[in-house]
């Protein structure tokens, strides 16, 4: 993969972040490839498409792409917090690309993909009204959450600067589809759940383990007042779903 931003036609934008726009842009058309089949390229969508930024020519996927000269920390700042909470709750999310450049160099450096059945709405943080002297005063933009989304679903394509395979990406990819078959409802709690038992730190953990992230996914979904049921019942989608494996004895392994 070519980390090199193109840099061609760029004198004629005075902005910085215009020219960045630009080259990104460009540079994924030239670069990007599909993880939901084996298309080798994607393809730019129609001028003043919202949200969407490109679509794959053979199964019409869409993603989008963010870009940043800042490396990659906890929070991706995106667009308005009630355009993309409906976006969740509708399941209309794109696959999100995330990139973070070298302005000095003008390379890509890290590139994440965050798949479009992985945003919860624990992922979405809502933002502080623009002051009142602001051209858009009241709106109310958002944040994403990168630890609130399953390390599993934080799929790494460059890393410092250096790719991984299509043929990697498309595993990884392939192994949390099945996400995708769940109602947005359900599939919330099972994200979370996820995400969760990820922070122990190893493969293997016993029901009681899991019963003890009761007040993080209680304070997650307050309205639902059966934490502990809800639980179990989610160690048993992940299972069915085939991200998790029952031992015996109310021992679990992630896979």
């Amino acid at each position: 993969m070519n980390l090199a931003l193109p840099n061609d036609g760029l004198d004629a934008y005075h902005s910085k972040s215009q020219r960045a726009r630009v080259a990104t842009e460009q540079w994924g058309a030239d670069s990007l490839f599909c993880m939901n089949c084996d298309s080798p390229t994607i393809t730019r969508s129609r001028h003043g498409t919202p949200v969407i930024d490109y679509v794959c020519p053979r199964c019409e996927a869409p993603f989008q792409l963010k870009s940043q000269s800042k490396p990659l920390a906890a929070r991706i700042v995106d667009a308005a917090y009630s355009a993309m909470k409906r976006a969740i709750d509708l399941d209309q999310t794109p696959n999100l690309f995330v990139m973070h450049y070298e302005p000095g160099e003008w390379l890509v450096r890290n590139l994440l993909l965050i798949p479009k059945f992985a945003f919860s709405l624990a992922a979405l943080e809502k933002r502080k009204p623009l002051a009142s002297t602001a051209r858009r005063a009241g709106w109310v933009g958002c944040n994403i959450v990168l630890a609130n989304i399953p390390p599993d679903a934080r799929i790494s394509i460059i890393t410092e600067g250096r790719s991984r395979s299509p043929r990697a990406v498309r595993e990884q990819y392939k192994k949390l589809r099945p996400l995708a078959k769940l109602q947005v409802g359900q599939r919330g709690w099972t994200l979370d759940t996820l995400n969760a038992i990820r922070s122990f730190g190893t493969n293997e953990f016993t029901l009681s383990e899991a019963y003890s992230l009761e007040p993080a996914l209680a304070a997650l979904h307050p309205d639902n007042h059966h934490v502990r049921e809800k639980i179990r019942q989610q160690l048993q989608v992940l299972r069915d779903l085939g991200l998790l494996e029952f031992l015996g004895d109310g021992n679990y392994r992630l896979r």
